[in-house]
């Protein structure tokens, strides 16, 4: 019995096709938000490609502060770390990724714990503070 490895696609093509497409025709393919921001930012898209694989040539880490960059398929297969405000945040770029933004899988803001309260937070633990 065969079993067959079931090969991932975009929209029906796969990701050798969708890397032989122009940054603006692969903008058809995706939904009407991120396909008009592609379509008004190409230019800084096609900057932000070339630059990443320049510096995947060199085997330098691609890092980065601009989270509003729509995945394209040019950037299947690259780690990019994404800046949180705080630390960079590894990235991995699958065929699943494409059309989203950057940002998108590097959280700014993290889960609260909440947990007993420090000593001055309320008005029980100053009077037990001052005994």
């Amino acid at each position: 019995m065969e079993t067959k490895k079931k090969e991932l696609t975009f929209r029906g093509k796969t990701i050798e096709e969708l890397k032989k497409l122009d940054v603006r025709e692969f903008a058809k393919l995706l939904r009407s938000i991120p396909r008009r921001y592609t379509l008004r930012q190409f230019q800084k898209i096609e900057l932000f490609v070339k630059r990443s694989q320049k510096k995947q040539e060199h085997g330098k880490k691609i890092k980065t502060h601009i989270r509003d960059i729509v995945i394209v398929p040019q950037l299947v297969g690259m780690n990019i770390q994404v800046y949180n405000g705080k630390t960079y945040t590894p990235v991995d770029i699958t065929i699943e990724t494409l059309g989203h933004k950057l940002g998108e899988f590097s959280p700014t803001r993290t889960k609260v714990k909440h947990s007993k309260s420090g000593v001055g937070a309320s008005k029980a633990t100053k009077t037990k503070a001052k005994k």
